[in-house]
């Protein structure tokens, strides 16, 4: 393929974001990104027949880095004058000398959406090592990786960014958090509780049931992991036959509520002394009537039940 037919390919397969997916990775207003492209000429997007702005990877790169460095104390009207070689020192310079932790973890989120956008495997790595060296790994999925997949989630989810650049990411991810639960070799009590994880029918997005998995065993429970796509009656018969204190499932598939909501019934009905614990995107819109379902709204709500001493 000749270099012009290349660089057509990798234009064809650029991701399109409205202002509005801007506003939300980057944490900029739409109106003061639209003042700063008529006084600064910041961004320069293309627009639709009907008028509306649609800008690339590149241009959302450029807001990134804008918004972060302002973050912390810059101002639009001198950071427009630097170029992107200057822009990257400051960042690099927060980055290993970051006056706050939070302000650690903010640069490394914003390194890991760039690194997404430009398929860069090393950055990735650079980012979670570090980061693991400095506060370890349970700290920088906390403070990194799950502010980082809510940063990208929306777009995901409504198709916005490319389907490789969340494959190429999750993949990485997965990858991660694998190393660091096998790499964990804690003694397992016999009287620990038993934690069964799974994910429903058609749920295939693991990345949230592995950071569990590995909350669990860091904590000294047993865990047994079904993975994806299990069938609620095998859930049941398992529960049935080896009684599991609970069982872990996410819903982030784009279920109906009154799906989920039959879905939860027949578990309920079916586990009435087994506790389940049910979490994901889905869940936030579920207001609980079972007396054995609890929802939880974070990580931090599974950390404190599993840190809770058995009775």
């Amino acid at each position: 393929m000749s270099d012009s037919g290349k660089d057509q390919k990798m234009h064809s397969m650029t991701s399109k974001y409205t202002i509005k997916d801007l506003e939300r990775l980057s944490g900029i207003k739409a109106h003061t990104i639209r003042i700063w492209e008529q006084r600064y000429n910041l961004l320069n997007p293309d627009r639709t027949e009907s008028n509306i702005r649609l800008y690339n990877d590149q241009e959302l790169k450029v807001l990134l880095n804008i918004s972060l460095l302002i973050r912390h104390g810059g101002k639009i009207s001198h950071l427009v004058k630097l170029n992107q070689e200057e822009i990257f020192a400051r960042i690099l310079q927060m980055v290993h000398q970051p006056d706050t932790v939070d302000q650690f973890f903010e640069a490394q989120t914003d390194s890991l959406v760039i690194a997404m956008l430009e398929l860069d495997d090393n950055r990735f790595e650079k980012v979670i090592s570090t980061s693991s060296l400095k506060y370890g790994f349970e700290q920088t999925m906390l403070h990194i990786l799950i502010p980082f997949l809510q940063k990208v989630g929306v777009m995901w989810r409504t198709g916005e960014s490319n389907i490789f650049q969340e494959h190429f990411i999750t993949n990485l991810i997965r990858k991660k958090i694998l190393v660091a639960v096998d790499g964990f070799s804690g003694s397992v009590s016999p009287q620990a509780d038993e934690y069964l994880l799974y994910l429903p029918d058609g749920e295939l997005h693991e990345i949230g049931l592995l950071f569990a998995k590995y909350i669990l065993k860091v904590r000294g429970k047993r865990v047994i992991y079904l993975g994806q796509t299990v069938p609620l009656s095998d859930v049941i018969q398992y529960c049935k036959q080896y009684h599991p204190k609970y069982i872990l499932t996410f819903f982030t598939a784009a279920y109906s509520l009154d799906t989920i909501y039959k879905y939860l019934d027949t578990a309920s009905a079916s586990l009435d002394d087994t506790q389940i614990l049910i979490a994901g995107q889905q869940v936030q819109s579920i207001v609980p009537k079972w007396k054995n379902v609890t929802p939880l709204a974070s990580v931090s709500d599974l950390i404190q039940i599993a840190d809770q001493k058995a009775l």
